[in-house]
């Protein structure tokens, strides 16, 4: 049996869920706007532990969300799960955020399009099939009217995450279908993580960093790290 943490903050939402193997046993989670990760990502990790009825010393291991996403909220989090790993002497997995955020959609047929905001019209995004296997590779993209068009080809195309609204303006398509208010969360983790821990699919606890995609530019304003 393994009890795994997973924590998700590549995005405003603050995600912490608790599985035990591939079954959800707690969640917590807060999208607020102006980012809460720093005031309540190790509240929640204490709700859900003692919601469960274990200790941390219980733990086999804590999931992280890699990125693409928030340079501060990936840092927060990433921080949280080392410093974690480091006092219980467990394994660190890492699950890439797009990745998770695709499985929240089960189409009948056609691409998901994770898309998650960057600046202006810009977007982290990926391509998976409708049974989630990886099409594409993770990129930075530019939206304007012509983007994912050779997608829109091949048939319908649902696109999900908090890239979505912006996109919607300028994507215009029959096959594309929009999802909006989709984020991603802790939820999507828990049986990628278990997958990774059976596999022993560890990171390195000293050198893991994010998947930050591109370099941080600091500037003011409410959403640090976009």
């Amino acid at each position: 049996m393994a009890w795994i943490l997973n924590l998700e903050t590549a995005g405003t939402n603050c995600s912490v869920s608790l599985y035990k193997n591939q079954d959800l046993v707690a969640i917590r989670e807060d999208n607020s706007p102006g980012y809460s990760h720093a005031e309540l990502l190790h509240l929640y990790i204490e709700e859900v532990v003692v919601e469960a009825g274990i200790a941390l010393a219980d733990l086999q291991a804590i999931a992280v969300s890699k990125g693409p996403g928030s340079y501060t909220g990936l840092r927060i989090g990433v921080a949280s799960a080392k410093g974690l790993c480091f006092a219980l002497d467990i394994p660190l997995i890492s699950i890439p955020t797009l990745e998770s955020l695709a499985r929240q959609l089960t189409p009948a047929e056609g691409l998901i399009v994770p898309l998650m905001d960057a600046r202006r019209m810009e977007v982290y995004t990926a391509v998976f099939d409708s049974d989630h296997k990886r099409m594409a590779p993770t990129v930075a993209k530019v939206v304007d009217p012509d983007s994912f068009l050779e997608l829109a080809q091949k048939g319908k195309v649902h696109f999900l995450g908090t890239g979505t609204s912006k996109c919607a303006e300028v994507l215009k398509h029959p096959n594309f279908i929009f999802y909006p208010g989709l984020f991603p969360s802790s939820r999507e983790m828990g049986k990628l993580a278990f997958d990774k821990y059976q596999r022993q699919a560890f990171e390195d606890l000293a050198y893991f960093e994010p998947y930050y995609l591109k370099d941080f530019i600091a500037h003011g304003g409410k959403n640090p790290g976009k």
